[in-house]
């Protein structure tokens, strides 16, 4: 199989200049899973970081796009685990272990960040798909189904398993309906395995 390519990976950049990044995203990451993205600030981050705010400022311009930095932070670390990392959810096990896998891994970063990505998916009707991430994902789910479903519409079926970590829908199953984290997996087994079963 060739590698997917990990998205959203930044420009190389000053070893000083990486260091402030890292700085400063971890502080904001801090900041945004104790107060909320909403109660953080410019000032309170650079405060954190043990940086000047000016900094902050130069680096992100605003507080919009350094919360898309927390959020791309994360990302990048869950593509290289699924892309290039260990087994079951890296390269090494039979697609149908990779599937269940790829789902759980995917609950538990969804579940991480959820405000967040409702944030990034609340603007236009296709924004969650217009996100590099979906397409990533995407290409990767139906890879696997192709190789446990040959001549499905792995298109579609790719679709139809990553609907359940739509934003909107995830926080209103965790939050509303009160399902937990295991449940929800659970659920995504029995979608995985309603396509997996029947080539076994």
């Amino acid at each position: 199989m060739r590698d997917l390519p990990v998205v959203g990976t930044p420009p190389a950049e000053r070893a000083d200049a990486a260091h402030n990044r890292r700085r400063i995203v971890r502080a904001a990451a801090e900041l945004i899973a104790t107060r909320g993205p909403e109660a953080v600030s410019m000032d309170e981050v650079a405060r954190a970081a043990g940086v000047g705010v000016g900094t902050v400022y130069r680096r992100f311009g605003d507080r919009a796009r350094l919360v898309y930095a927390v959020i791309d932070d994360r990302e990048r670390e869950f593509q290289t685990a699924f892309i290039h990392g260990p087994p079951p959810l890296g390269p090494g096990s039979p697609a149908p272990d990779r599937l269940r896998a790829f789902l759980h891994a995917l609950a538990d970063r969804t579940d991480a960040q959820a405000d967040l990505l409702f944030m990034a998916e609340s603007g236009p009707s296709d924004a969650r798909f217009r996100d590099g991430s979906y397409g990533l994902y995407h290409r990767h789910v139906a890879m696997l189904l192709a190789q446990v479903r040959p001549g499905a519409d792995t298109a579609y079926l790719a679709d139809a398993l990553l609907a359940p970590f739509a934003a909107n829908l995830f926080l209103f199953q965790r939050r509303t309906r009160g399902m937990t984290l295991d449940r929800v997996k659970t659920g995504l087994d029995a979608l995985a395995d309603a396509l997996i079963v029947r080539t076994l």
